[in-house]
């Protein structure tokens, strides 16, 4: 398997990147028999979507808990089936529950906690998550590539100190825009910010992301010391 085609290698890590360093691209491919076919050229690349996180955690918990409460209700139901008392705090809940208007703040608050989880849970469902990685172009129907924010954020940080007159740079990735602060020692701002525009619109189309981030580039003086 190739990998993607302009994706600069062998950078360093950024100001602002959590890790020991950048984090490779992630690739899929589709499940399939037999040898991938080459790409025609000039076809239709594929939709380049987001990458759907499993929700592991999520759904574990959510089935643990389920598993748990049928087991007590089920052993429940079987020791009153049996002639035997029932759990005594299903018993008092009962009781509290049939004594205690709609309009209890017990109730109220137990039904907006159920109603919270619930809505938490929908929302993991028909979200992808995985907001750290960024789609690359679908260059070949099989296959999907993803860029790490982090590695993005560093090859355009590589990027922006070697423009001439740049001391320091530090660049926030988000899936949408690039916040890039850069620090001028001699020269002009204005002439800085103008090339820093230049190199890091090259530097964003050569990462061959699907939805390129827009930036936003600012150029200060260093500060005094003392």
């Amino acid at each position: 398997m190739s990998e993607p085609e302009n994706i600069p290698r062998g950078t360093h890590p950024t100001d602002d990147a959590r890790d020991a360093g950048p984090r490779p691209p992630v690739m899929e491919k589709a499940a399939g028999t037999g040898p991938t076919p080459p790409a025609a050229p000039g076809g239709t690349p594929g939709r380049a979507g987001r990458f759907w996180s499993a929700r592991r955690v999520p759904a574990g918990s959510a089935a643990l808990l389920l598993l748990l409460l049928a087991g007590v209700f089920l052993y429940d139901i079987a020791a009153v089936r049996a002639d035997r008392p029932g759990l005594a705090w299903r018993r008092e809940l009962a009781r509290q529950l049939a004594r205690r208007p709609l309009d209890d703040p017990w109730v109220l608050t137990g039904a907006a906690v159920a109603a919270a989880l619930g809505l938490w849970l929908l929302l993991l469902a028909v979200t992808p998550g995985r907001r750290d990685l960024l789609p690359m172009r679908r260059t070949h129907p099989d296959v999907r590539a993803a860029l790490h924010r982090d590695a993005a954020a560093t090859v355009l940080r590589d990027r922006a100190v070697e423009v001439a007159g740049v001391q320091s740079a530090r660049v926030r990735m988000r899936r949408r825009k690039a916040k890039v602060r850069a620090v001028a020692h001699f020269r002009e701002p204005g002439e800085v910010r103008a090339d820093l525009d230049t190199a890091l619109g090259d530097a964003v189309q050569a990462l061959g992301l699907a939805r390129p981030p827009a930036l936003s580039v600012r150029v200060a003086r260093p500060g005094r010391k003392g």
